[in-house]
């Protein structure tokens, strides 16, 4: 049995500003300011609202890991991520039911470093699992 907690959703945006606004408008608060991702050549931003977590993340570069994404979706939420402490198990139950790494185990600074992996599946698109400590 998967042991996983939904972490965040993140959502792909053109303008940092202008959706961090836009949140806020809907009562959103920052709960971690703007943070450039070297790795992933992207600005993310948590916000949030009754609970809900919200990861903002705009490309800063043609070479970023979601720059084509932006381009053939816009704005929109992109991938839902989950928090495991079961790591090993929980990515090889994945695995067994369809899920496909789609690169491998690496930091990530806007959550502290944690290492995280992006994982896809044909009836549902992109996740990211958190191995949390």
């Amino acid at each position: 049995m998967l042991m996983l907690n939904i972490h965040h959703i993140g959502y792909l945006v053109k303008k940092m500003d202008a959706a961090i606004l836009t949140f806020k408008n809907l009562e959103y608060r920052v709960i971690q300011d703007t943070i450039y991702d070297d790795i992933r050549k992207v600005d993310i931003c948590f916000l949030e609202k009754d609970g809900y977590c919200i990861e903002l993340v705009s490309p800063v570069s043609e070479d970023s890991v979601v720059a084509g994404l932006l381009k053939k979706y816009k704005n929109c939420p992109y991938h839902i991520c989950y928090e495991t402490t079961d790591f090993e198990k929980d990515f090889e139950a994945l695995r067994s039911e369809g899920f496909m790494p789609i690169d491998t185990l690496t930091p990530a600074p806007a959550l502290s470093d944690k290492e995280v992996v992006f994982m896809t599946h044909a009836a549902l698109g992109m996740i990211e699992l958190i191995k949390s400590d």
